[in-house]
């Protein structure tokens, strides 16, 4: 039987003469794509498709080129402008604000207090809708950690922005590790970002060749990577810039159309023959006076040009491309037109759900890369000026810390206020969650609902609750009235 017939018997198989043959010559498989097929009708379509690299398709000169393209259409399309602001003051709003948890709540109140004055010195939060419209219409941008002198006797920290053009490598040749002006080591991680002392298209004397090496963990570098080996960014709104230019021209050409039509008064026209025509030059203007007749010439007849500019189509092409534009950055129509006269109640906030996903996501990237490392940087800072960080704070790798974006307005109020008492009643969120949604610090605004309801009680104004019962004090709790027995308690226990 042999070796190999034995192991079939042993293992409950059956002999090579008791068995069929297969053969392990591998068959072809027939089984083909749609999309892989070149054929004439698609061939040219396809034409311009490659196999680069992130970084050898997005090369510095084609990333100018589609910076130059974006910033052109952001600065002269009244529509990009617009969706790019909106994007950005959606995003970050009035500032995010920092809610720390070091075990100590008044080292908190304190801290939290000094940073946010630390932001406001600074700007910070208009440099963050700085960087995010860099981000949409340049594809990246850098913010430098550096110190600042003026600020005074405190904390000297301060982000300072560079636009994406300024960070580049100044020479021909780079390094296999450094991709155009960031230098990269082993384990792919960034070492230092190469910043040029002047912008390429400043009106300076200074040369290209001049840079300074930053290192790495004193950038931030925000944009949005879209394939594993991408390292730098191109402009959000990329697919879209075809589209904005698309829109302008078909808004120019029906207002050239319709001016063109407007332009002639009346037009005199006939179908004398040529040999026949009266004394008249043809495309001659004449001056017709107005609240006047006048007699028309043998043989002509007197038209109008017809109104047919704009076209009913108008407005139904620059909706459909609008709308196209604005799914490259996850905003629904009405948001980027300004205009929700087609919405109803339910198409409005399933359009807004997905917009409010996208903006939670942009905010997470913020987070990670800029408000994180800032605030890491500020309290190193901090911890060595006398005074700025409050006894008892323990060490700053202990701190636990999270941010209160500005929250979203919601269309129906009153079914909002519903949904909340019944997730709380439920126990499905917590306090601090719902006034985040709010952009609102759940304690600070405890705190004040507090204050608030104590000095309506010491003027005699009627509260929007019931009041606190009155507590026994023979009853067998020590005089203290039930937790719970009134709305408005969960209130008055929190900040008591």
């Amino acid at each position: 039987m042999g070796l190999f017939g034995g192991f079939f018997k042993a293992f409950g198989g059956k002999p090579k003469a008791d068995r069929q043959t297969f053969s392990m010559v591998p068959r072809r498989l027939n089984a083909r794509y749609d999309a892989a097929v070149t054929s004439p009708e698609n061939a040219a379509h396809w034409a311009m498709a490659d196999g680069l690299s992130a970084d050898a398709g997005q090369t510095a000169g084609v990333r100018r080129t589609l910076r130059n393209r974006s910033r052109y259409e952001s600065q002269n399309n009244s529509y990009c402008r617009g969706i790019v602001l909106t994007l950005a003051n959606d995003t970050v709003g009035t500032g995010p604000m920092l809610k720390l948890s070091t075990g100590q709540d008044d080292v908190d109140r304190i801290i939290e207090k000094r940073f946010h004055r630390w932001m406001e010195r600074i700007s910070m939060p208009a440099k963050l809708r700085t960087m995010v419209q860099a981000e949409v219409v340049d594809g990246e941008s850098f913010g430098l950690l550096v110190n600042n002198q003026r600020l005074g006797d405190g904390v000297q920290l301060d982000v300072r922005l560079v636009e994406a053009d300024q960070v580049a490598s100044p020479y021909r040749f780079m390094s296999p590790q450094e991709v155009d002006g960031i230098e990269y080591d082993d384990d792919g991680n960034p070492v230092f970002y190469r910043v040029l002392k002047r912008h390429p298209g400043a009106l300076t004397g200074l040369s290209l060749v001049e840079a300074d090496d930053i290192p790495a963990e004193n950038v931030m570098h925000l944009f949005r990577q879209d394939r594993p080996t991408q390292h730098r960014g191109i402009p959000e709104i990329t697919p879209a810039i075809p589209l904005f230019a698309m829109l302008r021209r078909y808004t120019l050409a029906t207002l050239s159309a319709a001016e063109t039509a407007a332009d002639f008064a009346a037009v005199l026209y006939t179908t004398t023959p040529a040999n026949d025509l009266p004394d008249v030059v043809p495309f001659e203007p004449l001056n017709i006076k107005p609240r006047s007749m006048m007699a028309i010439p043998e043989g002509w007849q007197l038209g109008q040009m017809q109104a047919e500019q704009p076209t009913t189509t108008y407005g139904a092409f620059k909706t459909e491309i609008l709308n196209e534009i604005a799914r490259v950055l996850s905003m629904p129509f009405n948001i980027a037109a300004c205009n929700s006269s087609a919405y109803n109640y339910s198409s409005g906030r399933l359009d807004h759900q997905t917009y409010f996903k996208s903006l939670r996501v942009r905010r997470e990237n913020i987070r990670v890369t800029v408000l994180d490392r800032v605030f890491r940087a500020w309290a190193d800072e901090a911890a060595q000026i006398l005074g700025v960080i409050p006894d008892g704070a323990g060490p700053i790798e202990e701190w636990e810390w999270s941010w209160v974006w500005d929250g979203n307005e919601h269309i129906d109020p009153s079914a909002e206020a519903s949904a909340q008492v019944m997730r709380l009643e439920a126990n499905t969120t917590t306090l601090a969650a719902e006034y985040a949604k709010l952009g609102l610090d759940w304690e600070a605004a405890l705190e004040q609902r507090a204050r608030e309801y104590k000095k309506l009680q010491e003027l005699g104004l009627p509260l929007p609750v019931p009041p606190m019962p009155q507590a026994d004090p023979a009853s067998k709790d020590g005089g203290k009235a039930p937790a719970g027995d009134y709305p408005g308690a969960q209130i008055e226990d929190a900040v008591s």
